[in-house]
């Protein structure tokens, strides 16, 4: 099932001219599917960056607002701590 050099060379070769094809001919997507996929691909690689935004937002932002916060630091205890026995 390997395809040996050559026919590697060469199905890449006809992939990259069928790629340049699209480019000369201006028309990258040939069918509502292609542009459907591109929208969706672009979709979610800005989700992705959005969500490495505020990932980024969180670390940097972390170290100030630890500082002040507003709840009371317990002291850690051994064992598991119930919360619902508390008032």
């Amino acid at each position: 099932m390997a395809l040996s050099r050559a026919g590697l060379e060469q199905e890449l070769s006809a992939t990259g001219q069928q790629v340049l094809g699209k480019l000369r001919s201006h028309q990258l997507f040939q069918s509502q599917w292609d542009t459907g996929a591109f929208v969706i691909f672009l979709i979610f690689l800005g989700v992705v960056l959005l969500l490495l935004l505020l990932v980024f937002i969180h670390c940097c932002c972390c170290s100030c607002c630890d500082r002040h916060s507003s709840r009371p630091q317990k002291e850690r205890s051994w064992g598991v701590d119930n919360l619902a026995l508390e008032p």
